[in-house]
């Protein structure tokens, strides 16, 4: 497996294809718009030399029989599902933010691998071969992952063939014997300034006159025709700054628009070829383990947050005793999701190709958690740390060693601790709650609406009722008349 320096080195071999603020991106290893992605991302390869965290971030490959990082692996069992929650609480824990150029590209890797294996043996395709080939060469140069499935959509009231203008999902515009060519977008793609390759998957459900919108396949970053846009920008104005301004060796996020200008596909990295009826359930196997394994992320930036705020009361000259039913709350919603996320691995099953499933309705039960519970974690680190973290009114590091009234800003931020100290404090809470270290808990895997209407779906109230009735010994059925609209 690679050590972080070779990782960056695989970057800095890509060609140039990144943009933002109408820059072209030459080295997305030093820009400061991608540098703090890179080094987040590094993390997993330094992480994964270490003994310590080997159960955790390491596995055996089934094709192979040789070691491989677990984001380029198959989930075949309880154990590693578990090992996945595991791990994304882990790598909050070591960069305090999201490694999105892994885990998506982890999910959508393994929700394609039980779709090509459906697809295979209802239309005997070759899918399923063509994606374990490609499999062993990315585990070979244990490339970094990056997935996508968002397309612009459009008019929400009509289907993909529908709109005005046809590019508003990625489609396929052509097909020939050597392979296909795409047109079209992925939006809000997390980590594709730090990945090697980009996974891409169908967005939603499609009808037959929509199969062209049917597609997955695999492609490096750098792909002729290719044209990514980097977004993000809630720390734009403190982007450039050095120092503890933003932690620049700990992670950051990352957020791109694809623009696919009629790129090639060949055949070999092609895993899905206008297979409509196979496009929902492939979102459906990656919505799963994605919306389990998020319970992890979420509980692994609260960790983070539960210290910092203790940390900040300590320099304040207070004992975290004095906010020891706010941080048991923390406690309490970092355990809820990650909970969840473990058992929804623990009750999941088997797919036919090998694949473990975790349980629909835990999982999208742990969704609607995640996209409430760390919101409330994050007000409680605000709360503690007192407005100096959370009005963002704090000097810069440029400020605090500016050579003329620097000592003074020192002077007058110093409590139970130096100046410098707390300030530190203070913008790394602020990083942590407003800026760039807040991950998508609110539509990261797909809305809480979204998960909701699959719960709805997957639960029975008649048979709760049925429950009710037999304990209370009622035999009379019970019929509300619909009224009419």
């Amino acid at each position: 497996m690679k050590t972080p320096e070779e990782y960056k080195k695989s970057l800095q071999k890509m060609k140039p294809n990144i943009y933002k603020f109408g820059e072209l991106i030459k080295d997305v290893t030093t820009h400061p718009a991608t540098k703090r992605t890179v080094e987040g991302h590094a993390q997993i390869y330094a992480a994964a030399q270490k003994k310590e965290y080997a159960d955790i971030l390491t596995t055996i490959s089934h094709l192979t029989n040789k070691p491989v990082v677990r984001y380029l692996s198959i989930l075949q069992n309880a154990e590693d599902m578990i090992a996945n929650v595991r791990m994304k609480r882990l790598m909050f824990n070591l960069t305090g933010t999201c490694t999105g150029g892994r885990c998506a590209g982890f999910n959508a890797l393994n929700a394609m691998y039980a779709a090509t294996f459906d697809m295979d043996n209802e239309y005997g395709t070759s899918y399923h071969t063509r994606l374990k080939n490609w499999l062993k060469q990315a585990q070979e140069h244990d490339i970094a992952l990056s997935g996508a499935l968002t397309d612009p959509k459009g008019d929400r009231t009509k289907s993909p063939s529908q709109q005005a203008d046809p590019d508003m999902s990625l489609h396929i515009v052509k097909t020939d014997d050597k392979g296909i060519t795409v047109r079209g977008a992925k939006v809000m793609i997390c980590g594709v300034a730090a990945a090697n390759e980009l996974f891409i998957m169908p967005g939603t459900s499609y009808r037959e006159e929509d199969k062209e919108y049917a597609v997955s396949f695999a492609i490096p970053r750098d792909i002729k025709n290719l044209t990514i846009i980097e977004t993000r920008r809630p720390s734009d104005t403190r982007e450039t700054e050095e120092g503890f301004d933003i932690p620049v060796d700990i992670g950051g996020i990352t957020q791109a628009y694809l623009l696919f200008d009629d790129v090639f596909i060949p055949n070999e990295r092609v895993f899905m070829c206008k297979e409509y009826s196979y496009a929902i359930k492939a979102v459906m196997n990656f919505v799963a383990p994605y919306r389990a394994a998020i319970g992890g992320c979420v509980a692994g930036q609260g960790d983070v947050m539960i210290g910092a705020s203790a940390l900040m009361a300590r320099a304040n000259g207070l004992s975290e005793k004095v906010f020891r039913e706010k941080m048991i709350q923390m406690m309490i919603n970092n355990e809820t999701t990650f909970g969840m996320g473990i058992a929804a691995s623990a009750l999941g099953k088997k797919h036919p190709s090998g694949v473990w499933m975790p349980d629909t309705l835990l999982s999208n039960v742990n969704k609607v958690h995640v996209a409430t519970l760390p919101y409330e974690t994050k007000r409680i680190a605000q709360d503690i740390a007192g407005g100096i973290a959370e009005t963002g009114c704090i000097p810069s590091c440029q400020d605090l060693n500016d050579p003329r009234y620097g000592e003074l800003l020192k002077k007058y931020l110093k409590a139970n601790c130096s100046g410098e100290t707390r300030a530190k404090i203070a913008r790394f809470i602020e990083w942590l709650t407003i800026g760039a270290g807040v991950p998508g808990c609110m539509h990261g895997g797909g809305s809480p609406d979204g998960a909701k209407l699959l719960i709805n779906a997957r639960s029975d109230v008649n048979h709760y009722i049925e429950l009710a009735k037999r304990l209370a010994n009622i035999d009379e059925e019970i019929i509300v008349e619909q009224k009419k609209k």
